[in-house]
């Protein structure tokens, strides 16, 4: 058995951008970068054929948001634009705290979690209650290139937990992105019916159904 949590709106709360497009036209015009003066359309639109189920690493998106439009950016101008735009103040949600330790008291315990921004995930842990230790793995779909609800994420740490995919417990709050678990075979623990104060309890009715 290996236990996976959800970052964002289940372990944490993290405030983004209202409006993500602005902020990062923003971060980019204080790298000396041109902005079109279509952006908030460009930024819209599809500029890298990913496969299905795929993530597209946001600061890719904006390089070749600009290359469409002809303007061209310094090595690693887009992705630290991203980072800074993305740069988000966080709250540990109540009850997170116990339900990570009932799952490590259970066997391994990972971060599975979509973010197409780079450094994100650490950033957010780092202003969190948790330290990275106290996580097995952390799985990003930034990382490993799949999105929940993506077969391959589930299957990647399920695998780092050293577990088979079957035997792996998620826990979140998004019923398509995180229910993608039961398409490995899994079984997904979702916050709208599960929150978080009652995952202990319901982790150790999981262990006496399954005889573990």
């Amino acid at each position: 058995m290996g236990v996976s949590f959800d970052l964002f709106g289940t372990l944490v709360t993290a405030d983004r951008p209202t409006d993500p497009a602005a902020a990062v036209a923003a971060e980019l015009a204080k790298r000396d970068v041109d902005v079109p003066d279509d952006w908030e359309t460009a930024y819209t639109e599809t500029h890298i054929d990913a496969p299905a189920g795929a993530e597209v690493p946001l600061p890719a998106h904006v390089s070749r948001t600009l290359a469409s439009r002809g303007i061209s950016n310094e090595e690693n101008a887009a992705r630290r634009a991203v980072v800074a735009a993305f740069d988000p103040e966080v709250e540990t949600r109540p009850g997170a705290i116990e339900a990570v330790d009932a799952a490590r008291d259970r066997g391994p315990v990972a971060i599975c979690s979509n973010c197409s921004v780079p450094e994100l995930v650490g950033r957010t842990l780092v202003r969190s209650a948790f330290e990275r230790d106290d996580f097995d793995a952390i799985v990003t779909s930034v990382g490993c290139g799949w999105r929940k609800p993506a077969p391959e994420i589930f299957e990647l740490t399920a695998s780092q937990l050293g577990a088979e995919p079957h035997e792996l417990v998620h826990v979140g709050d998004d019923p398509r992105a995180d229910g993608g678990v039961d398409g490995v075979g899994g079984t997904a623990i979702l916050l709208e019916d599960h929150p978080l104060e009652m995952i202990p309890d319901r982790l150790a009715e999981y262990e006496r159904t399954r005889g573990l």
